[in-house]
């Protein structure tokens, strides 16, 4: 399965709606709270040109898709799930 990175906040309703589906889906993905790690944030913000989550990364390197928001089609998709 494709790797899964996920840049989010504490207090986001969609954050949350995003790592309960890839719980459900045994996605095993890694979180990055960009509240208490400003490098990350600026990670994020690097990657995605905009400071909105979640931001979702699926995939490595070149063939990495950025996914700003919760969109589960397009997630879906993505995973083959």
């Amino acid at each position: 399965m494709k790797s899964v990175t996920i840049y989010s906040t504490p207090s986001c309703h969609f954050c949350h709606e995003a790592k309960e589906y890839f719980d459900a889906n045994n996605v095993t993905y890694t979180d990055h709270n960009v509240v208490e790690d400003a490098d990350k944030r600026q990670e994020m913000v690097d990657r995605s040109g905009q400071m909105g989550v979640p931001v979702i990364i699926v995939g490595d390197g070149e063939d990495a898709e950025i996914v700003v928001g919760f969109d589960k089609e397009k997630i879906t998709s993505l995973l083959g799930l």
